[in-house]
């Protein structure tokens, strides 16, 4: 029989090859039919993340909830289940593949995630919106997070997120589309972003507007970048008017960006072929144990999560230098 631990570990260890038969060839005694009836049988979830990440978050009202999705690829998979055709971010495209809805606790600096949940509406019938709501609700009112500001992409900023969140009396600090339509005043009317004109002082301290279908008034804020490209932002945080402080927030909201790549990079989250859901769902929780494993580790260590993987495999080679197990061939 294999275990939790043993699957995780395995993740955690190997390089390249995270299939069943690799591990069942790695493991002494273990078929290969043990490593997928782990998968098939057990029913792994997201409170079993919250419950080893609880004790490692400091929550406080200044502290950050940061939501975003995630589309693990299987463009070559044919009949995994789970698998839609939806849009990526990483591609800038539809790509087939297994949605993730993340919700990640920040303390500005160090980030752990405390829910996701699988964007698979052919199941569920949900939304990416839905799942947004029911992850925030349940870290209030469940798991007992304090923070106050939430931050995500524009994806996630439609009215109804915005007026559950205001009603919540929390502060938002998002992205916006630019086919957004916003009013100055009602005598002006509703424009879109790219209609609006700014002075200096605007660009600085931002824009009180109305969104059209949203109830109460944000502060919008135009972020221009060095190549010219233009991020719209805004926040229902009135009294915020430092164009510069709303830009550190919004890149505290990159932290789960750089969740998802190494959630890829360090766990082969993208790498299992099993066909059935639950294999998928199962595979998709250890995976997340993995990755808070190399982070506990990373951090014990004062190390980045890559450096402690890499020093894996460091020690294998250190290993082979010092007595080869193929040698060189000198042709005698």
């Amino acid at each position: 029989m294999v275990t939790k631990r043993q699957y995780t570990e395995y993740l955690i260890s190997t390089p390249i090859n995270y299939t069943c038969t690799n591990l069942a060839d790695h493991l002494e005694g273990v078929k290969h039919d043990a490593v997928t009836d782990f998968l098939q049988r057990e029913k792994l979830t997201a409170h079993g993340l919250w419950e080893l990440v609880q004790p490692l978050i400091h929550s406080d009202k200044d502290g950050y909830l940061i939501v975003d999705d995630s589309v693990q690829d299987k463009r070559f998979s044919k009949k995994i289940e789970l698998v839609k055709l939806q849009y990526s971010g990483n591609e800038h495209g539809l790509v087939r593949g297994i949605g993730v809805v993340n919700l990640v606790h920040s303390d500005g600096t160090d980030y752990y995630p405390i829910d996701y949940r699988i964007y698979a509406p052919q199941v569920d019938g949900k939304t990416k919106n839905e799942h947004f709501r029911e992850m925030l609700l349940a870290a209030l009112a469940d798991k007992g997070i304090l923070a106050k500001k939430i931050l995500f992409d524009s994806w996630y900023a439609a009215a109804d997120n915005l007026k559950l969140i205001e009603r919540l009396k929390l502060i938002f600090v998002t992205g916006l589309k630019e086919n957004r339509l916003v009013s100055l005043s009602v005598e002006t009317g509703y424009v879109h972003l790219k209609q609006l004109s700014w002075s200096d002082e605007q660009l600085h301290h931002g824009q009180i507007v109305k969104l059209k279908e949203v109830p109460f008034k944000v502060r919008l804020f135009k972020v221009v970048a060095t190549n010219g490209n233009i991020e719209w932002v805004i926040t229902n945080d009135l009294t915020q008017d430092e164009e510069q402080v709303i830009q550190d927030e919004n890149d505290v909201r990159w932290q789960i960006e750089q969740m998802h790549r190494e959630l890829k990079q360090l766990t082969g989250l993208e790498q299992c072929q099993c066909r059935k859901a639950r294999s998928q769902r199962n595979h998709i929780a250890c995976c997340y144990q993995a990755w808070l494993s190399i982070k506990v580790k990373a951090k014990a260590l004062g190390k980045t999560m890559y450096a402690v993987v890499h020093d894996l495999l460091s020690d294998y080679l250190w290993a082979e230098l010092r007595q080869p197990r193929i040698p060189a061939y000198n042709g005698s």
